[in-house]
């Protein structure tokens, strides 16, 4: 292996823009010269971001439906530990870290949208059984399908669009990696403030030294106003969701936030005030409708419970109908997508000799591959999901074709805006599978844990082709070798979704995933509830509150017609307002950064440190959060590591409530301070 000490340190001119005629990109590290890629430091290190960011993204996007971006955190992190650990020539090895690790936010995305609704809808069809090999292999299998599918299209996408697709993550992605000398202070930085947020959240998850959330009931009337109107604010002191929100911006937080409040302040007192209306009558013009008597079956309910039994429908619908959206909108990318996909089929690859920055698996092993990974999926659905060998058939078919084809739908939607569709792409795939399904005779309860099945396997494979593109992309700037990425890719995806799987049944163990006796304040899982409300009527026969559902369909299109994002307002309605509301404050945040001074310089360096720490809150929370939830899988006991119990003190609810803010009061000053440090040369 020969090693090269003089690798450029900046990209190349021509990195983002589009050749000329007879142009040629050149890579930082040489197509001609060896560079040390797989290593058992770039394995072992990979494999650990893995396991850690699955873990972080599955807890996150289960509690608020958002889940954990891992390649920029895991760039950083590679940079900074290679440097400390005085690693020569370790861009090649740090690509492949990122790639192995990034494993984690693909895989989880695609379990977390699905697998979930399994054990939403065991809580009312017990005869359904759920266990970690369910959840293991249909991550494994459709991240495997995700990456052989993906394999044909990387030329295409990654060297032949050069310069015509902007692949926003990569350019971020690659831009990190290549800041070698300011990894190890971005690191440091990073795993500060992940211990900072993962502490501050243990601390009122599992210690119970303050509140979870601070609510207006503490104040005067706010129990009234609560009671009588059925209004009520709530915000939520983690920071893991604050940061999100700077993530996202003021913008996207915004629009989250007021589809909460619409819920919220506008629906469940709306609804409140109907049942008196019926009850009291009303007056239309000069005529008085009497009432029909009696009591108002909303008074004695809370708005918590009109909110999941009466709105929370109407965010359902919404949230399908800006999936159909997406899908609509991305018509002419699919289009294309569907026509390449067709067209590759048909050529051959005729190259004699191909130089290393361009070597893909052999193309014989990727078909043998795809064969094999079928057979496992065909017998996974009949000993795992139990189905007739007919139905299994069926079933198989289905994936084949679906994944297949929305692969480059994925990997097209990624490399063009940077977001993955795939929600909307899950949603029409359950629809179709269910179709299918109930035509072959598979219908009830195993009906819907086939469907929700075969959605786990194509939303992991579609996840996945539009995450490793990204990494294909990062390793063509750069100059890894295409073939060892994706060889070592499965290795990342076998980790990945272990970790996934673990990690799903002790969350459902823990807190679960709708509200019984056992579990009081279970995990959202919005998307899997989604998923579960749709399938379960397509596939029991039941009714449904389809007026409900149409309500929040016309909201999404209204939404899209003024050009605000369908998807976001649904979200912000279907997720309880205290998981929204401080999303704003991190919004907030992220833009007073941006606008501070008036050195647009200064300005960027702050920004950049605060996406830094909102990174490390996110992570640390969510890693802490795993941890705990571990120890009370251990223990079996709720109670068994708090410190303060709130019932047995004197107004100890309101108490918990103010400590609860004032902390959060702290958490956001040290964000701020923190943020402030940075320089405009940074």
């Amino acid at each position: 292996m020969q090693e090269n000490d003089s690798l450029e340190k900046n990209l190349p001119e021509n990195a983002y823009r589009e050749l000329t005629p007879g142009e040629v990109y050149e890579p930082v590290m040489s197509a001609n010269k060896t560079f040390p890629e797989v290593t058992t430091w770039s394995v072992v290190m990979g494999l650990l971001m893995a396991v850690i960011f699955s873990a972080a993204a599955a807890y996150s996007g289960l509690k608020i439906g958002q889940v954990f971006e891992a390649a920029i955190p895991i760039s950083i992190i590679a940079v900074g530990a290679s440097a400390a650990a005085k690693k020569k020539n370790a861009l090649g090895q740090n690509i492949i870290i990122q790639s192995i690790g990034a494993s984690s936010g693909v895989i989880v995305a695609g379990a977390v949208f699905t697998i979930p609704g399994l054990y939403i809808l065991q809580s009312k069809y017990p005869e359904i059984q759920v266990n970690f090999w369910q959840i293991f292999f249909s991550s494994l299998l459709g991240g495997f399908l995700g990456i052989l599918f993906l394999i044909p299209f990387r030329k295409y996408f990654v060297k032949d669009m050069h310069g015509k697709l902007p692949f926003p993550e990569a350019t971020a992605t690659t831009e990190i990696l290549m800041t070698g000398e300011k990894g190890g202070t971005q690191a440091k930085l990073l795993v500060v403030s992940g211990l900072i947020g993962g502490a501050f959240d243990f601390a009122f998850t599992y210690l119970k030294l303050w509140g979870e959330e601070f609510t207006s009931r503490v104040l005067p009337y706010g129990t009234a106003l609560a009671d009588k109107v059925k209004m009520v604010f709530k915000f939520n002191v983690s920071s893991l969701i604050f940061s999100f929100g700077y993530l996202v911006g003021l913008r996207y937080s915004l629009i989250i936030t007021v589809g909460s409040l619409l819920s919220w302040f506008v629906f469940v007192p709306l609804v409140n005030e109907v049942g008196n209306l019926i009850v009291h009558g009303f007056i239309i013009g000069k005529m008085m409708i009497p009432g029909s008597g009696g009591v108002n079956p909303f008074a004695a309910m809370s708005p918590e419970d009109i909110f999941k039994g009466v709105v929370r429908p109407i965010g359902i619908g919404a949230i399908a109908m800006a999936g159909i959206i997406g899908i609509i909108k991305s018509s002419g990318v699919i289009a294309g997508a569907f026509k390449l996909a067709f067209n590759m089929g048909s050529k051959t690859a005729t190259e004699v000799k191909v130089e290393r920055t361009q070597k893909d698996l052999k193309m014989s092993f990727v078909m043998l591959l795809i064969g094999l990974t079928l057979v496992a999926v065909f017998i996974f659905l009949i000993i795992g999901v139990k189905i007739t060998l007919v139905q299994a058939l069926v079933a198989l078919v289905t994936i084949l074709i679906i994944s297949f084809l929305f692969t480059t739908v994925a990997a097209n939607a990624i490399a063009i805006v940077g977001s993955n569709p795939v929600s909307g792409m899950t949603l029409m795939t359950l629809i179709l599978s269910s179709v299918v399904l109930v035509s072959v005779g598979l219908k009830g309860w195993q009906g819907m844990v086939s469907s929700l099945i075969i959605g786990g396997i194509v939303c992991t494979a579609l996840s996945m082709a539009g995450g490793f593109i990204t990494d294909l992309k990062v390793g063509y700037w750069l100059g890894t070798t295409p073939r060892k990425q994706e060889s070592f890719k499965f290795l990342g995806t076998l980790v990945s979704a272990a970790t996934v799987g673990l990690v799903i049944y002790i969350l459902n163990q823990v807190f679960g995933f709708t509200q019984s006796a056992m579990h009081t304040k279970p995990m959202t899982a919005p998307q899997a509830n989604a998923m579960a409300a749709i399938i379960e009527p397509l596939m029991s026969g039941q009714g449904v509150s389809w007026v409900l559902l149409s309500v929040g369909a016309v909201i999404s299109i209204l939404l899209n017609w003024l050009k605000i994002s369908p998807l976001a307002f649904a979200l912000g309605m279907f997720i309880p307002l205290p998981l929204n509301t401080p999303l704003v404050v991190g919004g907030l945040l992220n833009h007073w950064f941006n606008k501070s001074t008036k050195d647009a310089k200064l300005n960027n360096a702050r920004n950049n440190r605060g996406i830094l720490i909102a990174s490390g809150f996110i992570a640390g929370a969510a890693l802490f959060g795993v941890f705990g939830a571990i120890i009370l899988f251990i223990t079996g006991k709720e109670e068994s590591m708090n410190l303060v119990n709130w019932d047995k003190i004197a107004n100890g609810e309101m108490i918990a409530q103010i400590l609860a803010f004032f902390a959060f009061c702290g958490l956001i000053a040290y964000f701020v301070w923190e943020s402030f440090r940075a320089k405009a040369d940074d």
